[in-house]
């Protein structure tokens, strides 16, 4: 498994408040983007720089965290949108061109916590097809 591929991150760690729900519904994106899944012992899952864990009992959950993951092209921004979709996630903008810039294509959707999660093409020549990007 390849880990730090030259992006802004080291990684970016989700508390959830169901590990099991969680994993299904990111292990359906990874699937889509290619990115192998793996866990680091019992109550963890990463994919790449991204590490689930857990919430500790009682602790808020989700809504405050975007994270934007860039697809390679169109396609698989509706195959990911179709996929987290599948695993539980619900609506949040189907995919379609948007106006932060020419050629950004993308669709959100919110993961069992009510984080938001998106998928972004950004065109041609554009950062590469395998950045993760997060914005609080």
């Amino acid at each position: 498994m390849e880990f730090h591929r030259g992006r802004l991150f080291d990684h970016v760690h989700l508390r959830v408040k169901d590990l099991e729900v969680s994993k299904k519904f990111y292990q359906a994106i990874m699937d889509v983007l290619g990115v192998p899944m793996g866990s680091v012992g019992p109550g963890t899952f990463y994919a790449d720089e991204l590490f689930v864990t857990p919430a500790d009992p009682g602790a808020p959950s989700g809504r405050g965290v975007h994270l934007a993951f860039q697809a390679k092209d169109r396609e698989t921004v509706h195959r990911v949108y179709e996929a987290a979709l599948k695993a539980g996630g619900k609506d949040n903008g189907a995919p379609g061109e948007r106006k932060y810039h020419p050629g950004y294509y993308a669709a959100f959707f919110f993961d069992p916590d009510g984080n938001n999660i998106e998928a972004v093409y950004h065109g041609p020549g554009k950062r590469s097809a395998d950045s993760v990007v997060i914005v609080a």
